[in-house]
């Protein structure tokens, strides 16, 4: 059995999985959310890495699957361990020696999302309406319950860290980008998933939070992925004729 491990974004909470790993679950794997110590001052990527790790146990058919903040931690558990695939999700990718809080201006995210509200007829303040930004397309009873439940802490501690891989780690890694993604513009994923991994972003519908909004089409595309990762490589021998 597959194990789908879960990892949030910005305020760490597994809550955030918990539409999109039924789903995963009816499909026959075993979906792992994981809960991250964001509120802690004192933790920082290492911290996250260890979490993860802590919620994995000894499963070894692993999924990684990275929300938005999660792709500076996510990679961390791949040089550590064998995982069978990467899915960084509407994630951020980092560079050796980045710190999250340079990465926006080291990718010119903000005047992506600029140009990306005058496409679509937001006006440059809608950034700092979370309803807008982040819940757009989520089903008004689940922005209540998210409403309801408060905005996760998240400490700025692991932002100001560098990150310390010295290179991506050898892990198959696919990029899946929403096409409404306000905050990471589609447009922009690709360019920064060509630049810095030299691949090509798959693409789903829905905006960042796309397991809140979609989580059926995303356990689906989750579910895609890893079969084609269980896939044996192409063989590209020479069949001999008797």
């Amino acid at each position: 059995m597959t194990s789908y491990v879960l990892i949030p974004g910005a305020g760490g909470d597994a809550w955030y999985w918990h539409l999109a790993a039924p789903q995963l679950e009816a499909r026959g794997h075993e979906a792992i959310a994981v809960q991250l110590p964001a509120g802690d001052d004192s933790a920082g990527w290492g911290e996250y890495a260890d979490a993860i790790e802590r919620s994995i146990g000894d499963r070894t058919d692993l999924i990684l699957v990275a929300q938005s903040l999660a792709g500076f931690s996510a990679p961390l558990v791949c040089a550590r361990r064998k995982v069978t695939l990467l899915v960084l999700l509407n994630a951020m990718i980092p560079m050796p020696a980045e710190t999250g809080e340079a990465w926006g201006s080291n990718t010119d995210r903000k005047e992506a999302e600029q140009a990306y509200f005058a496409q679509i007829g937001l006006p440059p303040e809608s950034a700092d309406d979370d309803r807008i930004i982040y819940f757009h397309d989520v089903s008004q009873e689940v922005v209540d319950e998210a409403f309801r439940r408060g905005e996760p802490a998240q400490s700025w501690t692991p932002m100001t860290q560098r990150w310390p891989l010295d290179t991506w780690p050898d892990v198959p890694t696919r990029v899946l980008a929403s096409r409404q993604d306000r905050l990471f513009p589609l447009e922009f994923q690709r360019r920064v998933a060509r630049e810095r991994l030299g691949i090509e972003a798959d693409q789903i519908e829905g905006g960042h939070l796309v397991a809140l909004s979609r989580p059926t089409e995303l356990a689906d595309r989750l579910d895609g992925f890893g079969l084609e990762a269980a896939l044996p490589p192409a063989w590209t021998g020479t069949i001999r004729r008797p």
